[in-house]
């Protein structure tokens, strides 16, 4: 039994000093402890005073070592076990992915200080505090973020993949030939990237003759858009503002929005500024990660990684507020899983780059977005959240616009 014991644990880089293994009893453990056993799944539990448990059959998976007393009795939250995680107080050796089903033990909701602090920039929503809520985010730099997401066109938001096994890079080709051939881009026209990143977007159109204009709220943003615009000679220019501000001096043929109506909730105000810097018959491309109700956040998220009015895509609300406001859906496609994969390949390669970020950033970094990189891929596989593009063209007539008024006489109007 020791000399087993001595294996599984040099397979999972511990050291339990010999100390035997028990087969647990759920009724006896601490909340959390009994919750991982519950689940089935081989792996080992470490206990503060060196005890270790198996849990399920066969080779474990992994080991989570509780480094102190109160870490076995973490409350059985979302944000609190994630906490513990980041704090060191609970440690993941193994194959991380194994213990996301843990999630449908914990309660997930944001906490009335989160739901107040969203709720104030929410109302108060303004240039200048969307801007500090982008800019705490990318505070990190653009070296963390590129140490994971794919290295050919740097996109922060799902790629599309022809097959399972395709690489990050080649998924984000894949998106740009469908934003392509949706738009029906032309060498000459004028695209709008509204989000712009690393400048995916501007370095695939302009080597094919298109002129790209970014629009980013990150100044880190902007300057390697102008360092790429530069060295490669492409059509293009880059305004740091707030979409939402952004006047053309004429409209743009098309536009593109990747990954960022998450940062967009008002979506009443996005699809009046979207009609009005499109021509007649323009074209609006527009990806992202999607939930069935739109304010849904986990708490950890909220939390660690995105602050500010952040929140996922509503499919419903954006659609019906781009038909009243002069466009009409052209295309809506599922991408569910290529975001699972795609997010599973970020936490691939923050994991194989984990020295290198917590020499630079730190370990609770590391820990805060390995635990949102993984979870985000369980999260896809599990249809806790899911991904659309969609394409809409934009109308000559403005649409029906409907205000409060109007919106609150159809309300009454339907009941029964």
């Amino acid at each position: 039994m020791r000399r087993q014991h001595s294996e599984r644990a040099d397979r999972l880089g511990a050291d339990t000093d010999g100390l035997p293994l028990r087969r647990p009893s759920t009724v006896q453990l601490p909340p959390l402890p009994a919750l991982i056993a519950s689940l089935g799944v081989p792996g080992e539990v470490e206990f503060p005073d060196g005890r270790v448990l198996p849990t399920g059959d066969g080779d474990p998976a992994f080991r989570v070592t509780f480094r102190s007393p109160g870490a076995l009795y973490t409350s059985l939250t979302g944000l609190a076990v994630g906490r513990a995680y980041v704090d060191k107080e609970i440690e993941v050796c193994g194959d991380f992915g194994a213990l996301l089903d843990l999630r449908t033990g914990l309660r997930s909701g944001v906490d009335l200080t989160q739901k107040l602090r969203f709720a104030f920039h929410f109302l108060r929503s303004t240039t200048s505090m969307n801007a500090r809520a982008i800019n705490q985010h990318y505070s990190l730099g653009d070296d963390f973020y590129l140490s994971f997401i794919d290295r050919r066109y740097r996109f922060y938001s799902h790629g599309i993949f022809q097959s399972d096994d395709e690489s990050l890079e080649e998924a984000s080709e894949h998106k740009l030939e469908s934003m392509f051939t949706s738009l029906g881009l032309e060498p000459g026209m004028r695209l709008l990237d509204i989000g712009a990143g690393w400048g995916g977007v501007t370095e695939y159109c302009g080597a094919r003759g298109v002129h790209v204009t970014s629009v980013t709220l990150s100044e880190d943003s902007g300057r390697y858009i102008r360092r790429l615009i530069d060295e490669k000679g492409l059509p293009g220019e880059v305004f740091v503002e707030d979409f939402l501000d952004h006047r053309p001096i004429e409209p743009y043929d098309h536009a593109v929005i990747y990954g960022v109506i998450e940062h967009l909730p008002n979506y009443r105000r996005f699809a009046v500024a979207a009609w009005d810097v499109l021509r007649p018959g323009g074209r609006l491309y527009l990806d992202a990660s999607a939930a069935v109700e739109k304010y849904t956040m986990s708490a950890f998220a909220r939390e660690y990684i995105w602050r500010g009015t952040h929140c996922f895509l509503s499919v419903q609300d954006i659609i019906q507020e781009l038909l009243i406001h002069g466009f009409e859906l052209v295309d809506l496609r599922r991408e569910t899983h290529d975001y699972e994969l795609t997010i599973q390949g970020w936490a691939q390669r923050l994991d194989a780059a984990r020295d290198k970020i917590i020499a630079g950033w730190g370990e609770q970094t590391y820990r805060a977005f390995r635990l949102f990189l993984w979870g985000g891929a369980h999260a896809f596989r599990t249809n806790r959240l899911q991904a659309y593009h969609l394409v809409a063209q934009r109308r000559a007539d403005r649409g029906p616009r409907l205000g409060l008024t109007r919106r609150l006489a159809q309300v009454v109007g339907s009941l029964r």
